[in-house]
C-alpha cells in the first residue's frame, strides 16, 4: 500500500530525512545544476532552447515538491542578485531588456513543484515519474507561453514559444525520467 505524501525514491526519502544542512546543500547544488544546464543552449527567437527544463524536472523528481521548488527559487534568487546564471550568462536585470523568458522562469517553480508532488504521490513508480515529468513540463510551458502571448500575441507565442520546443522537451523529459530513476535508487548515508 502506498502512503500519499511520502518521498518517492530512496534518494528522496534519504534527503527528506537528512539534517537541515544537507537539505540546504542539496538546494544549492540543485540551483547550480540548473544554472549549469542553462548554459547549454541552442539560440532560438524569442526564447532560447536550453537544458534548463531537464535540470528543473530532475530537481523536482529527485528532491520532491517542496525542496525542488526551493532549489528553483534559489536559482532565481541567484539571478536576482546579479549572478550570471540565466541563459547566455545573463542576470535577472536582463529581464527588463528581454522579458520573453520571464513566464518560463516562473513556470520552472511550478514545474519542479508539480513534478515532485506527482512523483511523491505515485511513490516513484515508473509511469508515475513519467506522468510527473510530463505534468511539470505542461505547467512550465503553459506559464511560459501564456506570458509570451501577453507580450507578442497568442499565435506568435505558440509559433515561436511552443512548437519549436516540443521535440526537444520530450527528449529532456525522457532524459530526466531516466536519470531520476537511476539516481533515485541511491540514498544518502544515514549519518547525514
Amino acid at each position: 500500500m502506498t502512503i500519499l505524501n511520502q518521498p518517492s525514491t530512496a534518494f528522496t526519502r534519504s534527503l527528506a530525512n537528512s539534517h537541515l544542512a544537507v537539505k540546504a546543500a542539496a538546494v544549492v547544488f540543485g540551483s547550480l545544476l540548473i544554472a549549469a544546464a542553462t548554459q547549454i543552449e541552442v539560440p532560438f527567437f524569442p526564447v532560447p532552447m536550453t537544458m534548463q527544463t531537464f535540470a528543473v524536472l530532475l530537481v523536482g523528481l529527485l528532491f520532491g515538491a517542496r525542496l525542488g521548488a526551493v532549489a528553483v527559487l534559489t536559482y532565481l534568487a541567484e539571478a536576482t542578485l546579479g549572478l550570471p546564471v540565466l541563459s547566455g550568462g545573463a542576470s535577472m536585470a536582463m529581464m527588463f531588456v528581454k522579458p520573453a523568458t520571464a513566464g518560463y522562469l516562473v513556470g520552472f517553480v511550478g514545474a519542479a513543484f508539480v513534478a515532485g508532488l506527482i512523483a511523491e504521490r505515485t511513490a516513484g513508480r515508473f509511469w508515475g515519474v513519467v506522468a510527473a515529468a510530463f505534468a511539470g513540463e505542461v505547467v512550465l510551458m503553459a506559464l511560459g507561453v501564456a506570458f509570451l502571448a501577453w507580450l507578442i500575441g497568442a499565435e506568435k507565442a505558440v509559433t515561436f514559444g511552443l512548437i519549436p520546443f516540443v521535440l526537444g522537451d520530450l527528449l529532456k523529459i525522457v532524459l530526466a525520467v531516466a536519470v531520476a530513476r537511476g539516481v533515485g535508487r541511491l540514498s544518502l548515508p544515514g549519518a547525514l
